[in-house]
């Protein structure tokens, strides 16, 4: 695999949380490479155009990580469960849209096939490149500056400027890789996504005329979790009595999970009663989607209907209930 197609599949990795949609419905999905993943409570379906203009697809039954495993039904852990469970999930379907568009009508097409191998490596370089981003960095930024400004030093002052720090190459992060033409595509394909969920979710036939209405701005988008997650690790790292530079990195990688199922948490809360504190929780998250979503063009609707009527067909053929998630 080239270079640039390594870190092509490796920046895709980095946003599968800002493209992710959240669990509180019936419906949701993911942008891929050149098309759309949307799941149903018990199903899921991958539907991709090929550079040939096909769309294919590729469905399968999915099981509720508590369903599974009822550890994952408490509090905190239900998060940490689920957010694995979008995760991989959100990685197949990557590897799904990555084949497909490489695939293109060569009759040696198995040999264009990413290999396992690769795809593992391309997760640990993007593990590594989060870890090193958005960890290592601030604190190492907050370091410096702590030692020409004595102020800094305490703990309260000092895990806020890590925070702020951690937020501004986030949206700095985000705002300079969607100047990438690919991504700009994916982009547009998360809007895809999120007019179509507002399409099924208005109860109006799912349509291209009809999900062209609707916004690409949605309130359970994966950017919203994300912006909980940093302001929740702000909180957390202020009430850990560690002082030094190693500890400090090891504190913020350790506790990654229990952040995760925090925030899992409170934004499951928010969103049930959707009230105040839903609404502020969520603005940031819908005003960072001007720049995580596009509006989509028909052909990429298209896409993003054919995903969602799949996953509902296989959800309705196994005799699932059509419930909250």
């Amino acid at each position: 695999m080239p270079i640039t197609q390594f870190l092509r599949l490796a920046a895709h990795i980095q946003l599968l949380p800002v493209l992710e949609n959240g669990e509180e419905t019936l419906v949701g999905g993911q942008a891929v490479m050149e098309g759309v993943m949307m799941r149903a409570p018990h199903s899921y379906c991958v539907a991709v155009r090929k550079p040939n203009g096909e769309i294919v697809t590729e469905e399968a039954p999915l099981a509720k990580v508590s369903e599974k495993y009822p550890i994952f039904k408490y509090p905190i852990l239900r998060g940490v469960g689920t957010l694995g469970q979008a995760m991989r999930l959100g990685i197949k379907a990557l590897q799904f849209s990555a084949n497909a568009a490489l695939d293109e009508d060569d009759p040696k097409k198995e040999s264009r096939q990413i290999p396992g191998w690769l795809m593992g490596l391309n997760l640990l370089f993007s593990f590594a490149f989060f870890i090193f981003l958005y960890k290592f960095v601030p604190l190492w930024l907050t370091t410096r500056l702590g030692a020409w400004h004595p102020e800094l030093q305490g703990r309260i002052a000092f895990n806020a400027v890590d925070g702020i720090i951690r937020i501004v190459i986030f949206l700095g992060f985000l705002y300079t890789i969607s100047l990438w033409k690919d991504i700009r595509r994916v982009f547009e394909y998360h809007g895809a996504e999120h007019k179509v969920v507002f399409n099924f979710e208005s109860g109006e036939p799912i349509t291209v005329a009809n999900a062209q209405r609707f916004t690409t701005f949605h309130p359970r988008c994966g950017t919203s979790f994300l912006l909980v997650v940093m302001l929740i690790s702000m909180a957390v790292y202020t009430l850990v009595p560690v002082h030094s530079f190693a500890m400090r990195f090891l504190v913020r990688i350790a506790l990654l999970p229990l952040i995760a199922g925090a925030s899992f948490e409170l934004i499951r809360y928010a969103a049930r009663r959707q009230g105040s504190l839903w609404a502020s929780m969520v603005r940031p998250g819908l005003w960072l989607q001007k720049i995580t979503t596009r509006p989509p063009s028909d052909d990429q609707l298209e896409v993003s209907i054919r995903a969602l009527k799949e996953a509902m067909r296989l959800e309705e053929a196994r005799g699932g209930e059509l419930v909250i998630a």
